[in-house]
């Protein structure tokens, strides 16, 4: 049987030497980029093909061409190339970066509500430890678990963690709705939606989760609100429409934060609850780094230290 031959006598750099010839067409360029000689190309190539029981190039005067059997084999050397390429990549990475880095992939909102403040304060606290932060979306950090590339992902509440993962709440998060300081809704005791649905709104943009609660709200407007035409996923410029035109919108609480906090954006203090899963962090259950664990301890009382009811930009 083809599978078992394959399992018991195939060897990596017969992938290789397929895929690039393959790729190149020629036995002289694939010896060069492989690091063999031609002989030994052409030597690998027939082992590879007395294995499989059938020709996989076609020869001709400037070189090899794939048959049919070559292109069925392809895409698995192809993806057998790719994985290994990136779990080699991890082992490297793990090892170079020793006990003192800690890998960080982070979701805009715990990256707003969180660590924009917590990490300058930890490097201050232990600077021995080096944090690597990449900012991301929640499923690219589940891959980054999977491929090995990340110590701690923080995100808000995932459904289900990765397996030998757990999620440990740190901040509660909400929706709010935010304006200009100079809005006229900013300086209001109390708004109700009613007065809400009088004033330009900037959506945000389809398929996001603070879209569907504004689709949800806005359904009960007694008339549909003007919206502003500009949609977008770019955060410089959603925050500059916010500063410099009378428009609201309606986002997570941790998006806006340091926002808020700074007084360049304002909360509008209208009444109902819409409360988020709250922000927290993906760790390993074991073989958590000492440089994790520190990081982990110090985001835990960073994020006790903040009380929700006390925000800046909030009318009294």
């Amino acid at each position: 049987m083809l599978l078992n031959r394959l399992l018991a006598r195939g060897r990596f750099r017969h992938v290789q030497v397929l895929a690039q010839l393959a790729e190149l067409g020629s036995v002289r360029r694939t010896a060069e980029k492989v690091g063999m000689t031609q002989p030994g190309v052409t030597q690998i190539l027939a082992d590879l093909e007395s294995l499989v029981g059938t020709p996989l190039f076609h020869r001709h005067a400037r070189g090899v061409r794939p048959t049919a059997a070559c292109a069925d084999l392809l895409p698995l050397a192809r993806q057998l190339l790719l994985g290994m390429g990136a779990a080699a990549e991890a082992v490297a990475q793990r090892r170079g970066l020793g006990e003192g880095v800690v890998r960080v992939v982070a979701t805009t909102a715990s990256v707003n509500g969180l660590l924009v403040r917590a990490l300058p304060a930890f490097n201050d606290h232990d600077p021995s430890v080096q944090v690597h932060l990449k900012e991301d979306e929640i499923d690219d950090g589940l891959l980054a678990i999977a491929r090995g590339q990340a110590d701690m992902v923080c995100a808000r509440r995932v459904d289900v963690a990765p397996e030998g993962w757990q999620f440990h709440a740190l901040v509660p998060d909400r929706f709010v709705v935010v304006c200009a300081p100079d809005h006229p809704l900013a300086r209001k005791r109390r708004v109700g939606w009613d007065q809400l649905a009088a004033h330009a709104w900037l959506p945000a943009p389809t398929g996001s989760i603070a879209r569907a609660e504004f689709d949800a709200r806005a359904a009960q407007f007694p008339a549909p609100p003007p919206l502003c035409q500009i949609i977008t996923r770019v955060p410089s410029t959603t925050w500059a429409l916010l500063r410099h035109r009378p428009l609201l919108t309606l986002v997570p609480f941790g998006v806006v934060r340091h926002l808020v906090e700074s007084g360049e954006l304002a909360l509008v203090n209208q009444p109902d609850p819409m409360p988020l899963p709250p922000i927290g962090m993906l760790l390993p259950v074991q073989d958590m780094s000492p440089a994790t664990a520190r990081l982990a301890d110090f985001l835990r009382q960073h994020a006790a230290q903040l009380n929700p009811q006390k925000e800046k930009g909030k009318p009294p």
